[in-house]
């Protein structure tokens, strides 16, 4: 586990602080003292050990459990569709009428991020050919 550098407790250290509240009958605001936290953060730490235990303790990911806004699998699949006959980003968006940003997050997401430089001018190429262009 990666601590934050001015992380003034890991998970043992918490652990210890949960203990002194908890068995040994110390206020909560002493060992979140003595500890170098406030008492709104000891308090944090004690209810998540009473409710999870020592799992409680842990670290927990700030990312957000579910995106409101996310884009719709449908245009997920069409904005694939049009990298796989090898559109560039903001040709996607433009195409779709999808902001550049949304469509490059797309991509790098599902692993189609990168379009190499030959695949471009070969594609070039080929619309310019003799009989394609009218």
């Amino acid at each position: 586990m990666k601590l934050h550098a001015n992380a003034p407790l890991g998970p043992k250290g918490r652990a210890i602080m949960v203990r002194r509240v908890l068995e040994e009958g110390i206020a909560l605001t002493e060992a979140a003292e003595a500890a170098g936290v406030s008492a709104k953060t000891a308090g944090k730490w004690v209810r998540r050990y009473r409710a999870d235990g020592k799992a409680g303790l842990l670290d927990r990911s700030s990312a957000p459990k579910r995106v409101h806004n996310a884009t719709a699998p449908e245009r997920v699949e069409a904005i694939a569709a049009l990298r796989r006959v090898r559109l560039t980003g903001p040709e996607i968006a433009e195409t779709l009428e999808m902001p550049t940003s949304t469509v490059s997050a797309v991509l790098k997401r599902i692993g189609l991020g990168k379009l190499s430089r030959r695949s471009r001018r070969s594609r070039f190429a080929a619309m310019s050919a003799p009989g394609l262009v009218s």
